[in-house]
C-alpha cells in the first residue's frame, strides 16, 4: 500500500487529522500547486544525503565519484543521484540554478563561492551556516561551517 493510499485510513481511524499528523505517521498529502516544489525539496533533501554519505571520500581534481570528488564533481553526482542533471564545473553550475538570496537558503540549495563574478567552489548547503563540499588536494568529503560571506545560493529546479 502506498503512503498516498494510506491517508485516507489514516484519517478515519484517526477520525479528523492535521497535515503533520498525517506526515509524522508516514503518510503524504498532494496539494494542487506544490508538486513541483514538493518535487524539487524531495531532490535537493536526496542530494544532500547522498553528498553526507560521501563522508571521508578523497578530493581528486577532475573526479566525479563515486569513491573520489572534486567539488563541482561531488555536486554533480549527488544530483544525478537524486534524479538531477547538473553541468561538469562550479562555473557551469551556478548558471544552470535558480538563483536565491541567503535568507531564502534551505538545506540542499547549492553554496557557490567566487571571487568578483568569477564562481571558483561549489558545495551543498547542510543548514545551520554549513555545508557538505569536497574542499582541495589533500582533503576529503566533509561537512564544514561557511567559513566566508563571499557566497551565491542556486536552487535545482
Amino acid at each position: 500500500m502506498t503512503a498516498l493510499n494510506r491517508v485516507p485510513s489514516l484519517m478515519a481511524r484517526a477520525g479528523t487529522a492535521s497535515a503533520l499528523t498525517i506526515a509524522a505517521v508516514g503518510g503524504s498529502i498532494v496539494a494542487p500547486g506544490f508538486t513541483s516544489e514538493a518535487a524539487a525539496a524531495t531532490t535537493a533533501t536526496k542530494a544532500l544525503q547522498i553528498a553526507a554519505s560521501k563522508k571521508g571520500s578523497p578530493y581528486q581534481y577532475g573526479a566525479t565519484g563515486p569513491r573520489r570528488f572534486d567539488c563541482s564533481g561531488l555536486t554533480l553526482y549527488s544530483f544525478k543521484k537524486a534524479g538531477k542533471k547538473l553541468p561538469r564545473t562550479a562555473a557551469q553550475q551556478y548558471n544552470k540554478t535558480h538563483h536565491i538570496s541567503a535568507r531564502s537558503r534551505k538545506p540542499g540549495d547549492l553554496v557557490f563561492f567566487h571571487s568578483g563574478s568569477s564562481v571558483y567552489h561549489v558545495g551543498i548547503y547542510a543548514g545551520k551556516g554549513k555545508i557538505w563540499h569536497a574542499p582541495k588536494t589533500g582533503d576529503v568529503v566533509r561537512l564544514q561551517k561557511l567559513w566566508t560571506t563571499s557566497v551565491w545560493y542556486g536552487r535545482v529546479s
